[in-house]
């Protein structure tokens, strides 16, 4: 008799199947709901001040966080379980006025004056009691903890990550293989076919000897001259372009001894070009920023929210950018006073014009009102500076051929322009039509 399959096995294979699969399920369910109860014992804390965290937090941000971070030293005191150390009326008259707090002899109130280098807090008379809970509430939370690592997570993600690369090497690798039997099966058919044909008494033809390409080349005087001056022509063009490039540096792109990220300062923060380089409003260079102009941020700012991290920075390296700026200048973040300790900082130049070459900044950017993208490009963009145009001579004669020159508010341009508008019959004039392609205007 023919044996066929165990029915009931597999009905236990299936049973068991499904049991494994929902205890999976279980437990996954188990894990996510985990975190939930976490944070839900988190808040508790912060539920029994009589606080409103969420609005805690949006008090805090508004009026505590340019002194006060929660977990590290700023101008003031980090602030997480601030309500442990302090009773909670002592905090509703330091918040109203510290001031008089300090000035009636309250040892808590000196001591903490006396801690943070004397400086006094601002007051918040018109904050009510309320506000202050709410604030102590979000203060009071639990300091979220790191997410645990999971073993195999990396290299599950790799290998996700590797699909697509796994997937070609073996279609890579098969095509190969392919290609290799091909080769294989061609030698051997050649092989069996000689074979065959000396058993068969069949000569193989010998192949005759050709005049090698060269030599026959050599002898065609039409396509020896053809190429010579083929090459002659190709030859001159790469050199034209080679010294045309010469002192031009045009997407020049230096690594600065501090990380200057431009997209998170001018970009994301909307700091104006002219805060930093304030030089180029009245002088003729833009000028490097006195490291003093980056303090009066970086001061309150010793590291960098999670957000600002990117797949090619993280944090931590933004955080030791700035760490590089407290040690030039001298910084004790923890103490919050200068050393006296400092160290000049190299910067690399990015943008040179040869010496003979006038260009006065003041003059396009105050008088002539011209953006600074104009000519440095969408520097709100640039993770690392770079020169975004060629500077070169063409490249200047064309900007002013065709930038309309900007009158409104100047009277030397109202009454030149009265005059050359009649001369040229426009109703505006571009720089060139103003002397802007004279020779003087920028070669000494």
């Amino acid at each position: 008799m023919e044996k066929v399959g165990n029915h009931n096995s597999i009905s236990r294979k299936l049973i068991l199947s499904l049991a494994l699969m929902l205890s999976i399920s279980l437990t996954s369910f188990a894990q996510d709901a985990a975190p939930a109860a976490d944070a839900t014992a988190s808040a508790a804390p912060a539920a029994a001040t009589g606080g409103d965290a969420a609005k805690g937090k949006e008090l805090f941000n508004a009026n505590c966080a340019a002194c006060h971070k929660l977990d590290a030293k700023s101008t003031g005191p980090a602030l997480r379980d601030v309500a442990s150390r302090h009773d909670i009326s002592w905090i509703y008259k330091w918040v109203h006025n510290s001031s008089d707090l300090i000035k009636s002899g309250d040892a808590a109130a000196v001591k903490v004056f006396e801690a943070n280098n004397k400086i006094p807090m601002t007051s918040f008379p018109q904050m009510s009691e309320g506000d202050i809970d709410n604030i102590i509430a979000y203060t009071s939370e639990q300091k979220a903890a790191a997410p645990a690592a999971v073993p195999g997570a990396a290299s599950v993600a790799g290998a996700e990550d590797q699909g697509t690369g796994i997937s070609n090497n073996v279609i890579l690798g098969a095509l190969s293989l392919v290609m290799v039997i091909l080769i294989v099966m061609l030698v051997l058919v050649n092989n069996v076919l000689r074979k065959v044909a000396a058993a068969n008494g069949i000569e193989v033809v010998a192949k005759e000897p050709t005049m090698p390409i060269w030599k026959a080349f050599v002898k065609n005087q039409f396509l020896v001259l053809v190429t010579a001056i083929f090459l002659l022509l190709s030859g001159a063009y790469f050199v034209y372009g080679f010294f045309m490039q010469v002192g031009v540096d045009q997407n020049y792109q230096p690594i600065q001894p501090i990380h200057y990220s431009h997209k998170i300062h001018a970009g994301d923060n909307e700091i104006n070009c002219k805060y930093c380089h304030s030089a180029s409003r009245v002088s003729k260079t833009a000028g490097i920023p006195s490291l003093n102009v980056c303090m009066n941020c970086h001061k309150s700012i010793s590291e960098v929210a999670e957000a600002t991290a990117t797949p090619e920075y993280s944090k931590a390296f933004y955080d030791a950018q700035i760490q590089k700026l407290y040690k030039a200048v001298g910084w004790d973040a923890t103490s919050q006073s200068y050393t006296g300790k400092t160290e000049p900082v190299k910067w690399v130049r990015i943008h040179n014009l040869p010496d003979f070459v006038y260009f006065n900044h003041s003059q396009h950017v105050t008088v002539a009102g011209i953006e600074c993208q104009t000519c440095h490009g969408p520097v709100q963009e640039f993770e690392i500076m770079k020169q975004f145009s060629p500077l070169t001579m063409g490249w200047c004669v064309n900007c002013h051929r065709k930038t309309d020159v900007k009158m409104e508010g100047n009277e030397y341009y109202t009454k030149i322009h009265a005059e050359l508008s009649k001369k040229y019959g426009v109703d505006k004039l571009t720089a060139a039509q103003m002397g802007g392609l004279e020779c003087g205007k920028c070669h000494y």
